[in-house]
């Protein structure tokens, strides 16, 4: 018998939103500080990269495995273990002194937080009624907004008032006291599995088959190439300006309060009376313009424009990809599709950061490296849907 704190239904689910916005501040927290951190440890442009990269590329991993373990033993055990284990694992960053160790840290960081997400996600997902899976998405992007905000934010002033060490041993400590509280807040409810279960390799190539699932995997794996790339760019764009450390933190947090209004006002509704696609490719659209943008700044003044810019087209297109997910998938194999959608953020993360580092660009052409994926992808669907349409419209 589970032992459950008295809440209601509506407490419930802000404290899933809760869930979710811990769960990305640990991501956000450290946009601003990791290229820093990793080139204070001595690392070169390369291993800059691979550092900021690395804990995504784990992360593909945690999402996927956390999408079995979902579906096989429920949420409630998938997101203790995960913030228990992440909580565990942010220490060790204390004890970091070379950029090797750093790699080894951030892959066992980015394993063990890839159970989060996805667990939550599920969580909201399955408590929502269909038709409202836009709505819904977009108000669990309030969370992901407000931890774009605080989480940035937060670590770039901790990492220049107190030392990068801080940042970690804050989060891991809130991390462990969640642990805590959702054992007694959130309910088991494991999925019933009603059908065959097909062998793991089967049911991810079945997931990436599904047309309208493969479309919000594009538009994942852009949004977080394009995010990839900001983290690793930002904060040295910042740097040549000879501006404060804490002005990367703020500049990320811009773009999250911009996306938090667009995902709290009543503007909402209006992902659920626009086909996702639509509002997926404008959106697309909006980051490649802002990546544009940034390449050409050259002021804090327009860092801040352009950062108004991107978190208005990541407001469009992350409830967009969200929903297209919840709304083709069933309860049975959600957890599964929304690992491997975060894997597909993390692929985009890994691949953005490192590519750039790796190549060794400047600022100015990893952001219009982002910006022409982003504008190749949307190319690429607008022609899919039209074929599509036309298809339709001949068979009728």
């Amino acid at each position: 018998m589970e032992r459950l704190l008295p809440l209601g239904r509506d407490t419930m689910k802000q404290f899933i939103l809760f869930i979710v916005l811990i769960s990305f501040i640990d991501m956000f927290s450290q946009l601003p500080i990791m290229s820093p951190f990793a080139k204070s440890l001595g690392a070169a442009p390369a291993l800059i990269g691979i550092a900021v990269g690395m804990y995504s590329f784990s992360n593909m991993f945690g999402n996927i495995l956390a999408g079995y373990w979902i579906d096989r033993h429920g949420a409630k055990k998938v997101l203790i273990s995960g913030f228990f284990l992440t909580g565990l694992i942010l220490i060790l960053y204390v004890f970091v002194t070379t950029p090797w160790q750093l790699i080894a840290v951030r892959f066992i960081h980015g394993l063990f937080s890839g159970f989060l997400v996805p667990a939550a996600f599920t969580v909201i997902a399955n408590s929502r009624k269909d038709g409202k899976q836009g709505k819904s998405m977009a108000v669990s992007g309030v969370a992901v907004g407000i931890s774009a905000i605080i989480g940035p934010a937060f670590g770039g002033i901790v990492a220049s008032k107190f030392g990068v060490n801080w940042v970690f041993i804050i989060i891991a400590a809130i991390m462990l006291l969640i642990v805590v509280i959702s054992y007694f807040i959130i309910p088991n409810k494991p999925v019933p599995i009603t059908r065959k279960i097909e062998p793991p390799v089967t049911t991810l190539f079945s997931l990436v088959k599904a047309p309208m699932l493969a479309v919000s995997f594009i538009g994942a794996f852009s949004l977080m190439f394009a995010q990839g790339v900001l983290a690793y760019m930002l904060p040295l764009q910042v740097e040549s300006l000879q501006l404060e450390t804490q002005y990367s933190g703020i500049l990320m947090s811009t773009f999250g309060i911009t996306a938090i209004l667009i995902f709290a006002l009543p503007t909402n509704r209006l992902f659920d009376h626009y086909q996702y696609q639509n509002t997926m490719m404008i959106g697309m659209s909006i980051i490649g313009i802002a990546l544009i943008l940034l390449s050409l700044s050259s002021t804090l003044f327009l860092l801040f424009i352009c950062m108004i810019i991107y978190g208005m087209g990541f407001a469009l297109l992350f409830p967009s990809i969200s929903a297209m997910l919840v709304k083709n998938t069933d309860e049975e194999t959600r957890g599964k599709a929304f690992g491997l959608f975060y894997a597909f953020f993390s692929l985009g993360v890994v691949v953005g950061s490192s590519l750039t580092g790796v190549l060794s660009v400047s600022f100015a052409a990893g952001y219009i490296i982002a910006a022409c994926i982003l504008f190749v992808s949307t190319i690429s669907l607008l022609l899919y849907f039209r074929r599509k349409a036309s298809v339709s419209e001949s068979l009728q």
